[in-house]
């Protein structure tokens, strides 16, 4: 029974390997759509500046704690909890486990959106200006159930394909190829943008700070975001973290981590905000940048199908790299709690998930829009439950378990991988900041 649990968990083949796979899981469609918008939404400059500050402070120590977790008790979640706390912490773990069935759930219809748009692109369908017909698009795709069925369903297939065939031969060697392609994509893109008429505006925006728009709701969804960005508080960092051998150092792979997420994210503003500009677009659109503005910006660019082509080819890249992490902590979750196989474990997760969550977020657009709960169709109930909720709330309860439960147990760590003076504050914050800061996050969140 050991040897199948041991066998099916798997370790990293390498610190680089377990970096992009970390960072795929943060450099996700949340970098590449949410970024931008938010960004545009909140003053541009400063909004950056607030966001590397979170990004760098109460989201790393809090990263980094999810990994200590997962390191030390080699198990995901609900059996690591369970095997460090005691007590009742091991319901943090179903918690953290329900979070990201819940985000897989209405992540893979949006993945399903990217490949479609992919075949769009190829097609040539979606390079028109008129705003009206994108709009009635892209409502009449996600509105059709068979076709979001189906979408849905070959995007999570990919997922599975991927994390079935185990940690090094799966995800990280997925990632090993996707995320430089990925970045490289970005770039690309990045300096077509900035050769536009215009586009210098749309990078002065997004570098300079507007200070009049620095609030403490500005604060908390910058904060918001950074957490998001870092994936924590579902328990994927405990799960990845489970991996990593005792060689591998946690405080310098998170900051090389946070780094290739926010290197992402300033990339993704500067490939959409100066054509934004460019093209006279309000850069507080919002989540209609992606399927509804960005085709009709491609379609005034010399070259524009190409460049569409390359574009929804980078929000599949990054919708996989992040979808492999949502699904791989329930595998791990089922592995270690009931010593199931990996390729049973991850059949399972995936069939039930299609299933009961699946079919639902896909037809929330079309067959179930008229059903709500709370005000809200399948689809945004899901994504508001996992992201206003579940994940702040983890992510409090993870800092609060290093920093007033195991802290004596990884102090010496900690300071072995930096120093003490850095222990210090690593401990200052996990303990008090990071929850303090969660729950007002939380709240906004949640009243917003």
């Amino acid at each position: 029974m050991t040897n199948v649990t041991t066998d099916s968990r798997g370790n990293w083949g390498s610190k680089i390997g377990f970096i992009f796979a970390a960072a795929g899981s943060a450099v996700g469609l949340g970098a590449i759509w949410k970024f931008p918008y938010v960004a545009g939404s909140n003053g541009g400059g400063v909004f950056l500046l607030v966001y590397l500050a979170c990004v760098f402070t109460v989201g790393i120590i809090m990263m980094m704690s999810e990994m200590m977790i997962g390191r030390i008790s080699k198990r995901s979640a609900t059996s690591a909890l369970r095997k460090l706390g005691g007590g009742k912490w091991h319901y943090v773990g179903w918690m953290m486990v329900l979070c990201v069935f819940l985000i897989l759930g209405f992540y893979s219809v949006v993945g399903g959106w990217a490949i479609a748009y992919v075949f769009e692109a190829v097609r040539g369908d979606i390079l028109t200006t008129d705003g009206a017909e994108l709009e009635n698009m892209f409502v009449g795709f996600i509105g059709n159930p068979l076709a979001a069925m189906v979408y849905t369903l070959v995007f999570l297939s990919i997922t599975v394909s991927i994390v079935i065939a185990g940690v090094q031969s799966g995800i990280e060697r997925i990632c090993k190829i996707l995320m430089p392609v990925l970045f490289i994509l970005m770039i690309f893109l990045a300096f077509r943008s900035l050769t536009l008429p215009g586009a210098i505006d749309g990078l002065i925006y997004l570098v300079t700070p507007d200070w009049s728009k620095l609030t403490v709701h500005m604060f908390l969804e910058a904060l918001g975001l950074a957490v998001f960005s870092l994936s924590v508080g579902a328990g994927l960092m405990i799960a990845y973290g489970s991996y990593l051998g005792k060689g591998t150092k946690i405080v310098n792979s998170s900051l090389w981590i946070a780094s290739l997420a926010i290197l992402a994210a300033v990339l993704a503003g500067i490939m959409i905000l100066p054509a934004v500009f460019a093209f006279g677009v309000d850069p507080a659109a919002g989540p209609g940048l992606t399927f509804i503005t960005m085709p009709a910006l491609f379609a005034q660019m010399a070259g524009g199908q190409f460049f569409a082509i390359l574009f929804f080819l980078l929000l599949l890249f990054a919708a996989v790299t992040s979808s492999i992490s949502i699904l791989e902590p329930a595998v791990a979750f089922l592995i270690d709690e009931y010593n199931l196989t990996r390729k049973k474990a991850t059949i399972i997760v995936a069939s039930a998930n299609y299933l009961i969550l699946g079919i639902p977020a896909a037809l929330s657009f079309g067959v179930f829009a008229d059903v709500s709960i709370f005000g809200r169709n399948p689809f945004d109930i899901m994504d508001y439950v996992a992201s206003n909720l579940l994940m702040p709330l983890g992510g409090m309860f993870a800092a609060v378990f290093v920093g007033w439960i195991i802290w004596p147990r990884i102090k010496a760590e900690v300071e072995a991988e930096s120093s003490v003076w850095f222990a210090k504050v690593f401990h200052f914050i996990a303990a008090v900041v990071a929850p303090v800061l969660i729950l007002a996050v939380a709240y906004l969140l949640v009243t917003a």
